[in-house]
């Protein structure tokens, strides 16, 4: 057989080939180049698009020289599979958080979900699933990078006639796509991936901007000094401060139609009970720099009075000289505890803070069992705290700023504790009946009404367990309690609100009557028409309240 014949049906053995590597490129470059960025999106009309990069790549493949092909095969498989990663991204930072993912701000998520999500569901089977995805992203990678290249090393003759459709289509596409709105045809055909990344490095390039103004504040608080007189806090003297947050406790949980039938007559409840023993309070909305989760992002902005939305600024404020409130309080002569049940390593960050006595989980001796990822229920974390900061005997009459975050509204949300009698309450070993009541989590959350549900359950709990302490061993202190955050979109659904209810409890009605003055409403149910005022801008607002005698 002459050689050209042998190399002609060479050629056409190898089509196959081709046309399935073709078929593979478009396929995942569509996907790469398509898939919406928010779980809110996925909608057909959103895939009825046809992505001009996509003839476009495959003609430089076809038309650049092999010794170029193997390069631009892996150029674009980076520029694909990076589009690919932040939109997957950006559906999971969206789903937990309501914003974008950033891949400046956000890396130290990925230690936190996999904490989440192995409390959740277990530490095997999360690596089990992380290994998949990984597995799955990388060989659709490898994939990509291999049927590139299988067209780029194609026989000339074939990359000739493999280009001849590829700039129909690429010529059709253009001038869908230039025709615009005139012929309404305008989201057919179009080219976004340059301005998309583009997008994606401009928001970096602002967090970046961003830290740089953070910086600045930092530094013009630090060059006044901020300095603490004895002054401060003249207007409650002498009297025990407890600040308490409540995971996960939202504007949503009062206000939604799914939740408010069991939580404002909880509300109306717990102030009927503090009304009863002599306590009057004040409550209004604040809006927290975080949702869904990242308390801390909430506990450092209403500590420092400064708006800490992101992990950078919130390192940067722990090796500051801003003094906290709780500082503030300690240089007044308050010794200042924080109770966090759910704190089982190391806490570095306790340093800024400025805590005498640190209470993390193993230091209040709860012998119970762990609800799930929840350490310990919220009323063991209350009476422990009243037994180990607030009784003890060597206290002599020094005042306690406690900070308190109660975690049994926390995720999963099952088991959902139950009150009991607080003589009972003891190691903690008598909630092991409850600890071990209920479903799984992987069985709720296989069911989102059924997440919702208890849910709620878990706030209503910790707000009966809260009224329920105040009324009985209040005695004279000064109490603060609000929430950290919303919680995810599976619970307020999409563009909820970002506040919280924050209440202020005392004896002291005068006191009280200072932050009706200031806006708050009378009671524990905050009236729907209040402003969100600012979580950054309560710590001011408290000093000034607690200060004037």
């Amino acid at each position: 057989m002459p050689r050209n014949a042998m190399a002609d049906n060479t050629v056409q053995h190898k089509w196959h080939k081709i046309i399935i590597a073709v078929v593979v490129t478009v396929v995942i470059a569509f996907v790469g180049l398509t898939l919406p960025d928010h779980p809110g999106a996925f909608r057909p009309h959103v895939f009825l698009r046809f992505p001009l990069e996509i003839p476009l790549l495959l003609l430089a493949l076809l038309l650049l020289p092999r010794r170029l092909g193997t390069p631009f095969a892996v150029l674009t498989t980076l520029v694909v599979f990076t589009s690919l990663f932040l939109r997957i991204a950006d559906i999971g930072v969206q789903s937990a958080f309501q914003r974008r993912f950033n891949p400046y701000l956000d890396i130290k998520m990925l230690f936190d979900g996999w904490n989440l999500l192995s409390g959740t569901i277990g530490a095997w089977q999360t690596a089990l699933l992380i290994a998949l995805v990984l597995t799955g992203f990388i060989g659709l990678a490898i994939a990509f990078f291999l049927a590139q290249r299988r067209i780029a090393i194609a026989h000339p003759r074939q990359k000739r006639t493999l280009a001849i459709p590829f700039v129909a289509i690429l010529a059709l596409g253009t001038a869908v796509w230039m025709s615009g709105t005139s012929l309404g045809l305008g989201g057919i055909a179009d080219a976004r991936a340059a301005s998309y990344l583009e997008a994606r490095l401009s928001l970096v390039a602002k967090s970046v901007a961003d830290m740089h103004v953070f910086e600045q504040q930092l530094a013009a608080e630090e060059a006044e000094g901020n300095a603490a007189e004895k002054s401060l806090f003249q207007g409650i003297r002498g009297r025990d401060v407890v600040l308490v947050f409540v995971e996960s406790y939202g504007r949503s949980a009062i206000e939604d139609p799914r939740y408010s039938s069991l939580i404002r007559p909880r509300l109306q409840s717990v102030e009927q009970q503090l009304d009863a023993a002599g306590f009057a309070s004040a409550t209004t909305w604040s809006r927290s720099p975080t949702v869904g989760g990242l308390s801390w992002l909430a506990h450092g902005t209403f500590l420092s009075g400064l708006w800490v939305d992101s992990q950078a600024r919130y390192d940067r404020l722990m090796i500051s000289k801003r003094p906290s409130l709780n500082r503030l309080f300690q240089w007044a002569g308050w010794k200042t505890t924080a109770v966090m049940p759910a704190i089982s390593m190391d806490w570095p960050e306790a340093d800024y803070f400025g805590y005498d006595q640190v209470l993390a989980a193993k230091d209040l001796e709860y012998k119970g069992k762990p609800f799930n990822w929840v350490t310990m229920p919220d009323q063991y974390t209350l009476s422990a705290f009243d037994k180990l900061a607030r009784r003890p005997a060597n206290r002599q009459g020094q005042p306690v700023m406690a900070e308190i975050a109660l975690i049994s509204s926390h995720a999963p949300w099952t088991p959902v504790p139950t009150l009991i009698d607080w003589n009972d309450v003891g190691d903690g070993t008598a909630f092991n009946d409850q600890a071990t009541s209920g479903d799984t989590p992987s069985v709720v959350w296989s069911d989102h009404d059924r997440v919702r549900k208890q849910y709620i359950e878990t706030i209503d709990y910790s707000l009966q367990t809260l009224g329920d302490y105040v009324a009985r061993f209040g005695d004279d202190a000064v109490f603060i309690i609000l929430g950290d955050h919303q919680p995810a979109s599976i619970i307020t659904g999409p563009d909820a609100s970002r506040a919280v209810p924050l209440h202020i409890i005392s004896r002291d009605k005068k006191l009280i009557a200072k932050f009706t003055h200031d806006g708050f409403s009378p009671g524990m149910t905050p009236t729907a028409d209040l402003p969100e005022q600012p979580m950054d801008k309560m710590r001011d607002l408290l000093v000034k309240n607690f200060s004037d005698p």
